[in-house]
């Protein structure tokens, strides 16, 4: 609370004046600094405990492993306050079950509960109820509209990777960009051009941002209820005029390594009033300007690339090519590559022949397939400044770009991931002088880091730059609670070598000795990548293309699929399937 307590409760001047204070926390924070004694609270995966379900069911929470260091769990804090200390979680929650069920049986119930993950009959009984008349409510009143030229309305928002700031010490949520502006290890005051302008912030400038991607922003004077914060500027196509928004979960001064620092605490200026909305903002420029970590350097969409596809539904239905329209693939007989045969191996038996299609008209640019990539390939952070110099890690980006002119209220905005397309015709595999990056029986475009020597070729030779070179040793060997975060199936690298998608090789190889083991092949379903598995919309489809009753060979098919820059002629194994929008006709008017 004292970081994020109401600016009005002034929580952290008051705290001090206590007697005695204590705090059970898994680690120091801006309360803790303040308080006498800190408690070390167990990780809620160590920790006995119990919940009810929605319909009163309880369910025994039961630790995944033992604790890794001598912290406490809050049962055990409050059980020490009412009763004599020395018994742990376990004790404390099996006694007080053994209270409500002290007969012979208990032993067995117990048992049983914890093979179920429930205890059988506690479920509470429902209860009817019946809305009140709309008469009744209590509408909130509507929001006034800013009171002169210099006033606004301010908003209030978590981050869309920090939250509220508990997540600040996590450097993968630090350097996960968010969604649609890429931006990394900050927060700014987002408004909209027309706003910028009035503000006398020259949005044509590349000083400012407005030009998507640029590092740097001008510097505004907020003043709220009395209340004063100084911040960059972030200028944001689409975003209402009248209005700013502000990201809450920056500005930790005893968050951990990761969180001290970054962004600006929003919360100097939240108050009880207004925990999400109000009007009365009043905003000034200030002389000065702030550099942004982006990953992105351009999002304004090059219509003569056709990098994203796409179309009207109407229009589709119409004519299915229109959405490929002024794209072009070159023919399939045209190149100097000698090819590869996927078809059948020696015995003549069906060989595999991996491939993903991605369908933007799903996918949502949330950005869950990034850190579940950074998650699943041991991909290390690199911090702001690195991610500055366009040295970030991740293997995975989301490509966001807009559609209409720079002064448009509302431009369309697509999304687009981009893995390594695991070109049939790799540029990369042509110029390494070491055969680091080679192709692969099943078409997979390999790393062997071993072999590799750091001379970069190769990412000069991508024509999608999904190549992330070690410039530093960025990867952590030595810390031992690290040692657990790192995927075992995964190599950890370090400096002077390549990383890359392999489409989660490591997954593959997994589900291909299960199958031979059962001597079969591989079912279609059964290999999900980590980017797969975590998106929410199942835009991310991956399988064998070999296998024509594959739901990746079915995405395949459709007219709706291309290739992202089929003119080079790499002929990538990662297709897309275009955009379709079916816009109102009355707001299109």
């Amino acid at each position: 609370p004292a970081f994020n307590a109401p600016a009005d409760f002034d929580f952290a001047r008051h705290l001090p004046a206590a007697k005695f204070t204590a705090i059970l926390a898994p680690a120091a924070n801006e309360t803790t600094a303040l308080c006498d004694w800190l408690i070390p609270e167990n990780h809620f995966l160590e920790s006995w405990g119990d919940a009810r379900a929605f319909d009163g069911t309880v369910s025994i929470i039961q630790p995944l492993i033992l604790p890794l260091y001598d912290g406490k769990s809050a049962h055990e804090v409050l059980d020490a306050m009412l009763s004599p200390p020395g018994r742990d979680d376990y004790d404390i929650v099996r006694g007080f079950w053994q209270s409500q069920n002290p007969g012979p049986t208990f032993e067995d119930d117990w048992r049983r509960a914890l093979h179920d993950g429930l205890i059988a009959g506690t479920a509470m009984p429902e209860k009817s109820v019946s809305p009140r008349p709309c008469s009744e409510w209590r509408h909130a009143p509507a929001s006034a509209p800013p009171g002169g030229k210099s006033e606004l309305e301010i908003t209030f928002r978590p981050d869309p990777t920090l939250f509220d700031g508990r997540f600040a010490n996590n450097g993968w949520l630090q350097e996960l960009p968010k969604p649609i502006t890429k931006m990394t290890w900050d927060n700014a005051v987002y408004m909209s051009p027309g706003d910028a302008y009035r503000l006398g912030i020259d949005t044509n400038s590349t000083g400012d941002n407005y030009h998507f991607g640029s590092p740097t922003g001008s510097l505004v004077e907020l003043t709220y209820q009395g209340r004063t914060l100084k911040a960059p500027v972030r200028v944001q196509p689409g975003h209402v005029d009248g209005s700013v928004t502000l990201h809450f979960g920056y500005g930790r001064t005893h968050g951990g390594r990761s969180a001290n620092g970054a962004g600006f605490n929003v919360y100097t200026i939240r108050t009880a009033k207004a925990l999400w909305q109000d009007t009365g903002l009043e905003a000034k420029r200030i002389s000065g300007s702030y550099q942004f970590a982006d990953t992105q350097a351009d999002g304004v969409l090059d219509p003569a690339r056709h990098i994203i596809h796409k179309g009207t539904i109407a229009g589709y239905l119409k004519e299915p090519e229109s959405v490929h329209e002024g794209a072009e693939a070159p023919p399939k007989s045209l190149t100097l590559y000698p090819g590869f045969n996927y078809q059948t191996d020696d015995q003549g038996r069906p060989k595999y022949a991996w491939g993903m299609a991605i369908d933007l008209n799903a996918c949502t640019g949330c950005t869950a397939c990034i850190v579940a990539c950074q998650a699943e390939n041991n991909i290390a952070v690199v911090g702001k400044d690195q991610v500055r110099r366009g040295r970030n890690m991740q293997w995975l980006r989301v490509d966001t770009y807009y559609q209409g002119e720079a002064s448009d209220p509302n431009p369309a905005i697509y999304n687009q991931p981009v893995p390594c397309q695991q070109c049939e015709n790799a540029p990369c595999e042509l110029v390494c002088p070491v055969q680091a990056t080679s192709h692969s029986a099943e078409g997979l475009n390999d790393m062997v880091y071993n072999r590799c020597v750091g001379t970069r070729y190769c990412s000069n030779n991508c024509p999608y730059k999904v190549r992330r070179f070690n410039f530093y040793l960025f990867s952590d060997y030595e810390t031992p609670s690290l040692k657990l975060l790192h995927n075992p199936d995964v190599t950890v690298r370090s400096r002077g070598v390549m990383d890359k998608c392999t489409y989660c090789v490591q997954r593959i190889n997994a589900a291909k000795i299960d199958s031979e083991r059962q001597d079969r092949r591989v079912a279609d379903g059964e290999i999900q990548t980590a980017c797969q598995a975590s998106c929410p919309t199942e835009a991310i489809i991956f399988g064998d293309i070999n296998d024509a009753n594959s739901r990746v060979s079915k995405m395949k098919a459709q007219q709706r699929n291309y290739g992202l820059l089929e003119d080079l002629n790499t002929r990538p194994r990662t297709t897309y399937l275009a955009t379709l929008r079916n816009p109102n006709p009355e707001w299109e008017s």
